[in-house]
């Protein structure tokens, strides 16, 4: 019989904790003493309070039930599950980093743009990872994992438009001085969420076209100790066949092949492409290790 929970799946629990963890303990650590707003759902709650008096807490779970119920609509039961469990997890770190002294130990003397760079990183660091495991702590987190599973948008420029609204809606009770600083954590949240869910093994791809393939790809071989694969093309002018290199290096390793390109054919036609992840041999393992100076 086939485990229902395994390995892998322990460890993306695990992970979504965590990372709910970091993301409360920047809420209650940095942003709420030192009177940062914030987005999404978290927001609107503040919003509610202030012209109803609406319990924040009734609010959340209100306005979650909804989004919970859509993310299963597209996301499935075990996203569902996962959503549920980052929901949770969030809830319950908020209330505990309140109870621990840490939080009241860390003086950053109220300097609004130290706590929105801090506030903005934790955060991001903590929803990267928490996206990064296939979870979502609910509100709009629920909203950016659909428009990445659908859309193909990144998560952290579709949580930056939703605090963006709500932040700009918020000005009807904040000051424009803490909404910019806001804004400023909410910006540096989704870039620092995107590089952590995207990957930690940024790479380089490059395709290069020339007549001395042959000579250029032993040189890839023998100085980076890069594979590399031949794709056929034809020549769009002439109509004639060519052949095209296809190598994925370090980002470090760049100029190094372009020296060596340039040294067997200087006419030869490259292009650079940002790969956001690289797997498998020479990057998640067997990485190959090499000499900093060279004869």
């Amino acid at each position: 019989m086939k485990k229902i929970i395994n390995h892998h799946t322990l460890l993306e629990i695990f992970m979504i904790a965590l990372g709910c963890a970091i993301y409360a303990l920047s809420l209650d650590m940095i942003s709420v003493p030192n009177k940062l707003a914030d987005g999404g759902i978290s927001g609107i709650t503040l919003l509610l309070r202030h012209f109803w008096g609406i319990n924040m807490g009734l609010s959340t779970l209100i306005l979650n039930i909804p989004l919970i119920i859509l993310g299963y609509r597209f996301m499935g039961k075990r996203l569902l599950a996962y959503t549920i469990w980052g929901t949770v997890s969030l809830s319950f770190f908020l209330w505990l980093w309140r109870l621990i002294p840490i939080i009241t130990q860390l003086n950053l003397e109220h300097d609004l743009f130290l706590s929105a760079a801090l506030a903005g990183t934790l955060a991001g660091f903590g929803l990267g990872l928490v996206f990064r495991f296939n979870g979502t702590s609910g509100g709009t987190d629920i909203i950016a994992r659909i428009c990445q599973l659908k859309l193909g948008i990144s998560s952290g420029k579709v949580l930056l438009f939703c605090d963006a609204v709500v932040l700009f809606i918020s000005l009807s009770y904040l000051d424009i001085k803490h909404m910019m600083y806001t804004l400023l954590a909410s910006f540096i949240l989704s870039r620092v969420m995107d590089t952590v869910q995207q990957g930690a093994y940024s790479a380089r791809g490059l395709l290069i076209i020339s007549d001395k393939y042959q000579e250029i790809g032993r040189m890839i071989d023998l100085k980076l100790e890069r594979g590399f694969t031949y794709l056929n093309a034809l020549g769009g002018y002439q109509q004639d066949p060519k052949r095209v290199i296809y190598v994925v290096v370090s980002p470090r390793e760049i100029p190094m092949i372009k020296q060596l390109i340039r040294q067997e054919d200087p006419k030869a036609f490259v292009t650079i492409i940002e790969v956001h992840e690289a797997l498998g041999e020479g990057f998640t393992y067997n990485r190959p290790h090499h000499i900093l100076f060279r004869k």
